[in-house]
């Protein structure tokens, strides 16, 4: 493998040649090429597991290829799932300050030299060397491509707008929610402007105003922009293209081709093509290989039909036999031959498509109330007057972060931290209540998928609700490692776990996050027909468009009032 970094330029493209990614025997890349000229924004799309976050890193030289080369633009920022928060993508052992002043440092650096070249110049006697000059605009064209001067009040902007801008300078990164994490890193970057910008699912933990600001800087970057994303509203809005990393044996254009031009919208209908291409192709191959099967066990009476020989004309009959046996061995040859071409070109036998196939709920079991919720407080997190919510209703919460979304959720699952102060009246009626954290869990890395259901639901329910028949996770990840597993395929070893149970009640606290694209849209349709009682909580604007249950929008919680002076002193 090469990686071989980009002369020094402005804006350079980004490319790859014939990578090739495995995991032991499982191959993720094969021979993918790629190039995005600055300016394009390249929306990765594809299955959970399917080597988005993979070919994210393999660009970054995180992950060096098992073959093939990368050519990247000198000055690239890659942000993770689960982000290590330093310039180059990897971790950082300092302080939320540090991070900050480190994005900003390379703009005023650049402020700073383009001054320093422009008093050289004018305090030259009119013969200026022109190596000076070259030097001025090649420094000048950097700060204009990253918006130099207006850094300092962009980083201020960008913070607050993230939430991050209220964090102590001194805090340790290390010591942040993943949340956190996630928008000051993202925060640093947008900041920084880089030529060369990898995004893996950047709208986590966003909100509606952080969106906005998200996708705005985005089309704004003149140079290169490839974002991973399941959020369909951020891939209509924001990619010039898409690259679907597993579009199957025919592509998206029937001849292996991965890049799509359109929008999001139109690739949907483009990609249910395109399957039923492949599928058509296959069953029609098969069908020629049959034929070329059965041709191999021709036997002569197919070559020369009719009477047997009589007495006198066994000479006759002799001659034209082995005629008869000439013409058999050859159309038997034939047959091999184009046999050979034909399974040797025929393409792999499609998968059928990952589909979710439980039932998220069980019946809610009667039309009173499960949950009546009076002047609840949660000091600092959560203020909410009333809810009263009757089996069977579906209810989606919405607010900005901070707003007490994902401490509601937890409050009605009974798993708020030990010793949190809580006021007010909260009832849940519901038998079975279980609850789907916005962050997939990593308790045991090293057990396999299969045995960590297990060891989750118990024994009688992965009996009676094995881990294969709810459709989440493809039959070869069940003997994988849960560490080893994508953050999408632990989310939906998540969602297995939360389901299998057949709750009355389900909490779903961003349910789309890290989902695939198919997976998202199967899972809004199951919460419109699932019998009980739904709960969702999401930043989601797609799944927000077309939502037909109740809503509770919340507020974030007011801060509380300065202290007052005593009486009779100034204030």
């Amino acid at each position: 493998m090469t990686t071989t970094p980009a002369a020094d330029s402005a804006l350079a493209p980004l490319t790859a040649r014939g990578l090739v990614r495995s995991y032991g025997d499982r191959t993720v890349l094969d021979g993918l090429d790629l190039t995005v000229p600055p300016g394009t924004r390249l929306g990765l799309i594809g299955e959970n597991g399917s080597g988005k976050s993979t070919l994210l890193r393999l660009l970054a030289g995180v992950e060096r290829p098992d073959a093939g080369t990368v050519v990247r633009p000198r000055d690239l920022v890659h942000l993770a799932q689960e982000p290590a928060v330093g310039r180059d993508g990897r971790a950082t052992r300092g302080t939320v300050g540090d991070l900050l002043d480190d994005a900003l440092r390379p703009l005023h650096d650049l402020v700073a030299e383009l001054e320093r070249l422009a008093g050289l110049m004018a305090a030259g006697d009119g013969a200026l060397d022109p190596r000076l000059g070259e030097a001025y605009d090649a420094v000048l064209a950097r700060a204009t491509h990253h918006d130099a001067w207006d850094a300092d009040r962009r980083a201020e902007v960008t913070a607050g707008v993230l939430g991050v801008a209220d964090l102590d300078r001194d805090r340790p990164v290390a010591a942040l929610s993943g949340g956190q994490r996630t928008r000051l890193a993202l925060a640093a970057a947008l900041v920084r402007r880089p030529d060369c910008l990898l995004l893996d699912e950047p709208t986590n933990h966003l909100d509606a105003e952080a969106l906005d600001l998200l996708e705005g800087a985005l089309v704004q970057l003149p140079g290169v922009v490839v974002a991973a994303s399941h959020d369909r509203t951020f891939l209509d809005r924001v990619c010039t293209s898409l690259l679907d990393v597993d579009a199957g044996a025919l592509g998206t254009d029937g001849a292996g081709g991965r890049v799509f031009g359109g929008s999001f919208g139109d690739y949907l209908a483009h990609q249910e093509a395109s399957r039923r291409r492949w599928e058509e192709t296959w069953a029609a191959q098969q069908d020629e290989i049959a034929d070329l099967r059965a041709a191999t066990r021709i036997g002569t009476t197919a070559v020369a039909r009719g009477r047997g020989p009589r007495d006198n004309d066994k000479f006759v009959h002799a001659f034209k036999g082995a005629r008869v046996e000439r013409t058999h061995a050859r159309r038997v040859r034939d047959a091999e031959r184009r046999l050979e071409v034909a399974e040797r070109g025929a393409l792999p036998k499609p998968r059928p498509p990952l589909r979710f196939a439980g039932a998220l709920t069980a019946n809610a079991g009667g039309d009173g109330l499960v949950v009546q919720v009076r002047d609840l407080v949660v000091p600092g997190r959560l203020t909410l007057e009333r809810l009263d919510l009757a089996a069977g209703r579906k209810l989606l919460v919405t607010g900005p972060n901070g707003s007490g979304k994902s401490t509601l959720l937890a409050a009605l699952a009974g798993e708020l931290p030990a010793g949190l102060p809580v006021g007010g009246v909260l009832e849940v009626r519901a038998r079975t209540v279980r609850l789907l954290r916005q962050d997939p869990l990593v308790t045991h890395p090293r057990r396999t998928a299969r045995a960590a259901y297990l060891a989750a639901v118990g024994p009688e329910t992965a009996e009676r609700v094995p881990l294969r028949s709810l459709g989440l996770l493809p039959p070869r990840a069940h003997a994988t490692p849960v560490g080893a597993l994508s953050v999408g395929q632990r989310r939906r070893l998540d969602l297995a776990v939360a389901v299998a149970a057949a709750p009355d009640l389900l909490l779903l606290d961003e349910p789309t996050n890290h989902l695939s694209l198919r997976l998202a849209g199967e899972l809004e349709e199951a919460v419109g027909v699932a019998p009980g009682t739904v709960v969702v909580t999401t930043h989601d604007r797609w799944l927000r468009a077309r939502w037909t249950g109740d809503e509770l929008r919340l507020s974030a919680p007011q801060p509380p009032p300065p202290p007052q002076p005593p009486p009779g002193r100034n204030a």
